[in-house]
């Protein structure tokens, strides 16, 4: 399955918990077809202690999400937009569905 995201994107969160927050792209799983939004989908993990000293804590992190739940949020029109793929000058282009913006 190809996935419409790539790492740096902006996108907006469409169900779930963090539905209509906005986020950068922290990276993406293509494999899981997950992403990994930035201050989205926030969880809470247990830090074992790995050296003599070092305290054991918890930490709030950002899990992995199902790229079908965000949509790509065109700089240009500034809206959530499905992305469109058109071949100019021999090389492949995502362009905004909406505006018509390169994104």
């Amino acid at each position: 399955m190809a996935m419409n995201v790539k790492k740096g994107d902006t996108v907006v969160v469409l169900s779930g918990k963090d539905k209509g927050k906005q986020g950068k792209v922290l990276s993406t799983v293509p494999s899981e077809a997950k992403v990994v939004v930035e201050g989205i989908n926030m969880v809470t993990c247990h830090v074992k202690a790995r050296k003599q000293g070092e305290e054991s804590n918890i930490v709030k992190r950002e899990a992995a999400l199902y790229a079908s739940k965000v949509q790509v949020v065109c700089p240009k029109c500034g809206k959530a937009t499905r992305v469109a793929h058109k071949i100019t000058d021999g090389k492949k282009a995502r362009i905004c569905k909406k505006c018509g913006a390169e994104l």
